[in-house]
């Protein structure tokens, strides 16, 4: 797993915004003082999710409403999709969000 700092300050209110992390525009939430990056784009309509809201532990599509769970990226019951969830830790110093790392990008540091 390669872990990579975010930059950006965390506000003390749920929010959700789009960042840019290794080449690739994610969404970050924070909902219910949990932190999540989620990928930015509805694989149902190809909706951006930053410009959604939560409800219930759900990130909500702003184009169809769809949603998914934000602890294990699941779609709502009948949807039959998910959406990526990438982990994050909150260390001393920031946010980081990890990515996979491919056994060619291993091999090959």
């Amino acid at each position: 797993m390669k872990w990579l700092k975010i930059e950006v300050s965390i506000p003390d209110h749920n929010f959700i915004t789009q960042i840019l992390v290794n080449g690739q525009k994610l969404c970050l939430i924070k909902n219910q003082n949990e932190i999540y990056v989620i990928q930015n784009t509805c694989p149902h309509a190809g909706g951006v999710l930053s410009g959604g809201w939560c409800k219930e532990g759900n990130i909500v599509c702003p184009v169809h409403r769809w949603e998914y769970n934000l602890k294990t990226g699941m779609g709502a019951k009948g949807q039959g999709d998910y959406i990526h969830l990438y982990p994050t830790e909150l260390r001393e110093d920031g946010i980081y969000v990890g990515f996979k790392e491919s056994l060619w990008q291993r091999f090959f540091k």
